[in-house]
């Protein structure tokens, strides 16, 4: 293995690695190992074992801090997927595949899910997510889970996404004093760089989108509903859902696949080995409103546009506003649903030695004030307290505020601008790339902003690499209508095939 840690693996896709364990030239249980040692010299300490502790200094790795936590049983499983395999019975692609998950999603297992807070730290789960359960039948390994803008970034208004009280600070592998932006910071910095096969993380509102878009990688917001958002630490029931990370648009869909409900993902990937597709006949609407703030994302939107069209697809000049009060309702909405959903979600815990009896938002803002040099060093929760005045899901406010989001982003939003053009997609640039990480004055973002309202309406949105400013990478933004995940997947494919824009990280300390 060399010393600037390019492996044998490295940007192998799920069908490859499947192939060579077809042929007999590698095992899942071989995998999981080799996984496993380079998130030790990568991302933690160098002899990494199921109970590293995530942020060890590492003597010659760059410490990316993507992975809370291992699990003690990857090798096992493996070894039985393997056993599996060699009688002739392979459930699907991901058969023997190893997957990391955002820190956010249960697991009924050894593993705590923390959201990565030290108030739920040592929290075991009663049972397995839905999709995790969906992804275990489907043969994947869970070999661990990612760490993540604490509380997926809902607990102060000027945080550092990547930093949690339990983790600390994830770093963005093509600088590493960029930031990987969130909440699924971890989940998009292990796939980028090469920790794991493909990563599960989730999103309210851009937490899928913006760090797959700054980390160089995919990743698909699906339409919420289609997977189910059982076990997953609650920010807003109207928004929240799961979501695949990967490095190419296939491997994004194999996981979509496998871990959405039943039905919902009809025709979202070719077979295999299929010719790429043109894309004459597919109208894109081209989102203008997202452009203007940064000269060099908009070359790269550009040259992204050129290509498409290239490929034969017709671009309509369009811009897709958010309606006056917009922002202040979808604010006003999850902090609604936050305060309602995490006491739900915290009665169902197990009570386990060690972890904090945790009942309620109440409960978490005394344990943050309690520890707040350990909790709150550089931002504090702000949002909590404005959550934690909230009252009921009748209140007229709430009701008001969510009628406001859904026909603002769907009727008189995404639905109009698609009818009334005859789109089958939007396209804008995705955002700005990585900013510095600043634990003093929070996050820069900069451009962008296109995710509130494909968030807001609860529908797909899909990000995949784009171009690179000064070594870092930006995104495309392909969004649509409810259920609409083939024609992103077919546009990106289309786009991805043509372009073969991603390149892996080099783990360089700071941008060119």
């Amino acid at each position: 293995m060399s010393d600037n840690y390019s492996d044998i693996y490295d940007e192998f896709s799920i069908e490859a690695l499947s192939r060579l364990m077809a042929e007999g030239e590698l095992s899942s249980a071989t995998l999981v190992d080799y996984y496993i040692d380079r998130i030790g010299r990568i991302d933690g300490t160098r002899q990494a074992t199921p109970d590293f502790a995530p942020g060890q200094a590492s003597r010659h790795g760059p410490r990316l801090n993507s992975v809370l936590h291992l699990n003690k049983a990857a090798r096992e499983i493996a070894d039985g997927l393997d056993v599996e395999r060699a009688r002739g019975a392979v459930r699907g692609p991901l058969h023997g595949i190893p997957v990391l998950l955002k820190g956010n999603i249960d697991t009924g297992d050894a593993m705590p899910t923390t959201a990565g807070s030290l108030a739920l730290k040592g929290r075991l789960a009663a049972e397995d997510a839905s999709l995790v359960a969906r992804l275990r039948a489907a043969g994947a390994v869970i070999l661990g889970k990612t760490n993540l803008s604490e509380w997926a970034n809902f607990r102060a208004t000027h945080s550092s996404s990547g930093w949690s009280s339990e983790g600390g600070q994830t770093k963005n592998p093509y600088a590493l004093d960029r930031n990987p932006s969130g909440s699924s910071s971890g989940s998009a910095v292990a796939v980028s760089a090469n920790l794991c096969a493909v990563a599960v993380g989730t999103e309210t509102d851009g937490s899928i989108i913006s760090p797959s878009s700054v980390n160089g990688i995919v990743g698909i917001k699906p339409t919420v509903g289609a997977v189910s958002a059982q076990g997953i630490v609650p920010l807003s029931f109207s928004q929240d859902t799961a979501g695949p990370m990967a490095r190419t648009v296939r491997d994004a869909a194999l996981l979509l696949a496998a871990m959405a409900e039943p039905g919902t993902m009809t025709g979202i990937f070719s077979p295999a080995g299929a010719k790429p597709r043109d894309l004459r006949g597919i109208r894109l609407g081209v989102a203008r409103n997202f452009c203007g703030v940064l000269p060099d994302v908009d070359k790269a939107f550009e040259e992204a546009l050129r290509a498409l069209r290239d490929l034969g697809a017709e671009t309509v000049e369009m811009k897709l506003e958010t309606e006056a009060g917009f922002d202040e309702a979808e604010l006003e909405v999850m902090l609604y649903e936050f305060r309602h959903d995490i006491k739900e979600y915290l009665a169902r815990g197990r009570r386990d030695a060690g972890a904090a009896a945790m009942r309620d938002l109440d409960d978490l803002i005394a344990f943050n004030r309690s520890r707040a040099a350990d909790v709150m060093p550089w931002f504090g929760q702000d949002l909590f307290e404005m959550a934690a005045t909230k009252g009921g899901l009748d209140d007229e406010a709430y009701l008001k505020a969510r009628a406001l989001c859904a026909s603002a982003s769907r009727e008189r939003g995404i639905d109009a601008a698609l009818a009334s053009d005859r789109l089958d997609a939007i396209l804008a640039p995705s955002g700005s790339p990585a900013w510095k990480t600043d634990h003093v004055l929070g996050d820069h973002y900069m451009g962008g902003g296109c995710t509130s309202l494909p968030a807001a309406a609860g529908y797909p949105h899909l990000t995949l690499p784009s171009g690179f400013i000064h070594g870092l990478p930006v995104g495309l933004s392909v969004f649509g209508i409810k259920y609409s995940e083939a024609t992103l997947v077919r546009i990106a494919s289309a786009f991805e095939l043509a372009t073969k824009v991603r390149r892996p990280p080099l783990f360089k300390a700071s941008a060119d």
